[in-house]
């Protein structure tokens, strides 16, 4: 049995170890928005029915305005990103290769379904065997960005020889100019996957959606089951996801409160080596220690097993978390 993968967000498992309650904890190891779309009110019906196909149509009506979708490509809601990735294996045949590193989770879901995996760094390492790809675009954690036209050349070469490329853009709703979500199912070999959580800051309600050919989108649905996107979580995506001027606030307040966070960790002295406006990535020596000292503080970050030298750390709330980051690391071998 492979290990367990490492994730953000393991906040009950930080305060088991160095204590407190949960609410004195500012939790900063995720890259999701920490202040979240305001709930609009749904109808009392969403709750008490089973998910019906008007509830389906209409949240997927609203992502293909929302993420671009080509004209005939119906995005299909998902119960987040993950209840797909794990139906990768079972899709898709041959050798994989994932642009690495990256989200820990397609690695691990091949590799338990027995399936040969490269981790690669670069196209160049892509090889005839390769019948299907795997990009997080922007990458997770570091930030990387493939550029459009270099996803799609990707994409046209795999299809002379018959391969797919899966193009997770979790982080992709600040980067729409880098976006392939438009030309998913019009190149059949193209899967687009988005994240709703991430940039409305409602990950609980495990939301994402898949740009495909329809074949594919099929496939994914069955491989589902029925019911699988509660009808709440359906009702919520098609109104917010038509609210442009909600879309508008959103990005404003996240790239303020990127720059907020950037300025307390340069005022640290630590280096910043990547990133989305959804989280920063710290590269020192001092990482892992660091990483301690902080929860030690109540502050939780990511931490990588493999790469020591890393810290993830996404957004904080307001101005007073900001504070509250900046004491901590001034308190850390004078100076951090």
């Amino acid at each position: 049995m492979a290990a367990a993968v490492e994730h953000g967000g393991a906040l009950a498992r930080a305060v088991a170890e160095y204590g407190g309650e949960p609410a004195d904890w500012i939790d900063l190891s995720t890259g999701i928005n920490p202040n979240p779309a305001p709930l609009p009110d749904l109808p009392a019906k969403v709750w008490s029915r089973l998910p019906d196909e008007d509830l389906f149509e209409r949240a997927s009506d609203a992502a293909a305005a929302f993420y671009g979708a080509a004209d005939g490509i119906r995005p299909l809601p998902v119960a987040g990103t993950q209840s797909v990735i794990q139906l990768l294996p079972f899709l898709f045949d041959g050798d994989v290769a994932i642009m690495g590193p990256t989200y820990e989770e397609y690695r691990a879901r091949f590799q338990r379904a027995g399936r040969a995996v490269d981790i690669i760094s670069g196209t160049d390492e892509i090889s005839d065997r390769h019948r299907l790809v795997i990009l997080v675009n922007p990458n997770n954690p570091d930030g990387r960005v493939m550029p459009r036209a270099a996803v799609l050349e990707l994409a046209d070469r795999l299809a002379v020889r018959g391969g797919h490329l899966v193009v997770d853009e979790a982080f992709a709703d600040l980067y729409p100019e880098h976006s392939v979500a438009g030309f998913a199912g019009t190149r059949p070999n193209l899967i687009v996957f988005r994240s709703f959580g991430k940039f409305f800051g409602l990950a609980g309600l495990r939301l994402g959606f898949v740009l495909a050919a329809p074949a594919i989108s099929s496939a994914m649905r069955d491989g589902q089951g029925p019911w699988a996107v509660s009808g709440p979580a359906l009702e919520l995506a098609s109104l917010v996801l038509r609210d442009h001027a909600l879309r508008i606030r959103i990005e404003g307040a996240i790239r303020q409160r990127h720059v907020a966070l950037c300025a307390v960790l340069e005022e640290a002295g630590l280096k910043i080596t990547g990133g989305t406006p959804l989280f920063v990535l710290v590269d020192d020596d001092r990482a892992q220690a660091l990483h301690s000292h902080l929860c030690r503080h109540r502050i939780l970050t990511r931490k990588f097993h493999y790469a020591p030298r890393w810290l993830r750390i996404g957004l904080c709330r307001n101005g007073d978390e900001e504070s509250r980051l900046r004491a901590a690391l001034a308190q850390y071998s004078e100076p951090v």
